[in-house]
């Protein structure tokens, strides 16, 4: 026997109606036999189960509506009407937002498939190579139109995380440098049991030094330092990356920090160890340093050193850093952003800020831009060629693996890829890079001399890619993972049927290994070199950033 279930006269919870709710009529049994013919096992399960199977029953074979039920009232219609009427509304406005996607969509689509129509044609004029229409292909990808709030959600999910590694490598940094301040202060080795033990003084009684408990710090000591939390605060907050070929390396993740009380830098690493273990070590000690290189070599870097795209220049061996970057005697830092906030008060408090630049600087920006200005109509096309060819020819001469080649080597390389660059400016050019005067230049430094390089917000983009696909952070990355982590779903021709995935993915695939040494894995400055060349050819930042998070998902 299943017993029924009596509720009483409920009213309802907001007695909207205000009449009270009539229960059910005494005409439904207070049991529900089972079937006859059930399955022996119903006698196995437990009276949980064998009710819940008695009511299944009821509900099958009574019916489930009372006929006694009250008419509503005309309140509950015309609540009902509302309700109705709005979820018209609300669907006619959701098939016409449907409806305008699709729209700009196919235009969208129009659009693109009309430019790789066009680059194609000016490719063939140009005498593209089959190698250069490949490539362009992938200049094609956009954005839909109904993926920019998920990228915008993306970015800003991604700044709250990046705020909050900053934000403990700050508390790391302040816990280090105030903590190094109280230990190194003098008056902690000359406390007065230590001299006495030093002279043979202690009395009889009292045990030596090593026999007695120790702390860190003689806490009773005031520190005479002028090192204070309220001097550590006035810092300017700066993000960099090592200049580097090797991928490891290049996407370490430093966060550097300039101290206007002593002029003093320090520079930490973020590490990430899983989904939540993180740690923040020295990268580059507290200090004050030098310029290494450059037209102010020797001078002490100061507030108007820093800006996005300044290089931070360092020596080796004065640091403990991995084998990697000891490889070169002098190892390079690029800001990549900066604390505006911080910036401008530290300018404001400042009375010796000059940020001025000399006419010797001047002048070599302006051969730069001269011999880019040559070079730009060459590239616009065969960029992609260009640069990937001059990586794989560079390493491929460098013999000693040191990065460094002599001027003739420059200049063959050049006359390979029929890149003409008057001799004077070529010369006006060598100057500049060689000048520690050795006759050797680092063939990365003359490639961004030549050709110029990405600004650092689409390199985030290139270095998040990569680190992606190289998640064990060796350095290199197999053309199976890039394979299978490669999505041509987004691409515009794939989109409007004229091209398979597989064929765009073949394309990528098949221009990428044309640029490496090893055809069975890309190097980071392979990736770096491939979407370099593929800057060259687009002016807005967004368009390149998706031409990187369609087919990679970043």
């Amino acid at each position: 026997r299943v017993p029924c279930l009596d509720l009483g006269r409920l009213g309802d919870s907001d007695e909207e109606d205000g009449d009270s709710y009539i229960p059910y009529s005494g005409s439904y049994p207070h049991t529900c036999p089972l079937d006859s013919s059930s399955d022996w096992r119903t006698s196995l399960q437990t009276p949980h189960a064998q009710h819940h199977q008695a009511q299944q029953h009821c509900v099958l074979e009574q019916k489930t509506i009372p006929e006694n039920l009250p008419s509503p009232t005309d309140r509950y219609k015309l609540k009902y009407r509302q309700h109705e009427a709005d979820m018209k509304e609300e669907y006619k406005q959701y098939s016409q937002r449907i409806a305008e996607k699709k729209k700009d969509h196919l235009r969208c689509l129009e659009v693109s498939i009309k430019v790789a129509g066009k680059e194609l044609e000016d490719g063939h004029n140009d005498d593209l190579t089959a190698l250069d229409e490949k490539a362009l292909l992938q200049q094609c990808y956009t954005s839909k139109p109904y993926n920019m709030q998920h990228n915008i959600r993306k970015s800003e999910a991604e700044n709250v995380a990046a705020e909050r590694r900053k934000q403990a490598v700050v508390e790391q940094v302040m816990v280090d440098q105030l903590s190094r301040a109280v230990i190194s202060d003098p008056e902690q080795s000359m406390c007065a049991d230590v001299y006495k033990e030093a002279q043979g003084l202690l009395e009889l009684g009292t045990a030596p030094m090593r026999f007695r408990k120790r702390t860190l710090h003689e806490t009773k000591i005031r520190t005479k330092s002028g090192l204070t939390e309220n001097m550590l605060s006035n810092k300017l907050h700066f993000d960099s990356r090592i200049i580097s070929r090797n991928g490891r390396d290049a996407c370490r993740e430093l966060i550097g920090f300039f101290f206007a009380c002593d002029r003093s830098l320090t520079v930490y690493e973020f590490r990430q160890f899983g989904k939540n273990r993180t740690n923040a070590l020295p990268f580059i000690q507290k200090g004050v340093y030098q310029h290494q290189r450059g037209q102010k070599k020797g001078k002490a870097y100061d507030l108007s050193d820093f800006y996005i795209g300044a290089n931070l220049t360092f020596r080796s061996v004065d640091h403990n850093l991995p084998e990697s970057v000891k490889q070169s005697s002098v190892f390079t830092l690029r800001v990549i952003s900066i604390d505006e906030t911080a910036m401008d008060f530290l300018k404001a408090s400042s009375m010796e800020f000059k940020q001025e630049h000399s006419k010797q600087v001047v002048d070599d920006s302006k051969v730069f831009k001269k011999i880019q200005g040559i070079l730009k109509e060459t590239l616009s096309k065969r960029g992609v060629r260009v640069t990937t060819g001059l990586g794989k020819y560079f390493r491929h001469v460098d013999k000693n693996r040191n990065g460094f080649l002599s001027q003739a080597d420059f200049k063959e390389a050049l006359k390979a890829f029929h890149l003409e660059i008057p001799e004077g400016d070529f010369e006006s050019l060598w100057l500049i890079l060689d000048d520690s005067k050795s006759d050797k230049v680092d063939y990365g430094e003359f490639t961004r001399a030549v050709f110029g390089e990405m600004n650092e917000y689409r390199k985030a983009f290139v270095r998040k890619a990569y680190m992606k696909l190289d998640f064990n952070k060796t350095g290199s990355v197999s053309m199976v993972d890039i394979r299978k982590c490669y999505c041509a779903k987004k691409h515009p021709l794939v989109l409007a049927g004229e091209a398979t995935e597989e064929e765009i993915k073949l394309s990528f695939l098949e221009t990428l290994g044309e640029s490496c040494s090893n055809p069975n894995e890309v190097s980071y400055s392979e990736f770096e070199d491939y979407y370099e060349g593929l800057s060259i050819g687009i002016m807005d930042d967004d368009d390149f950033v998706n031409i990187l998070r369609n087919p990679w998902g970043i």
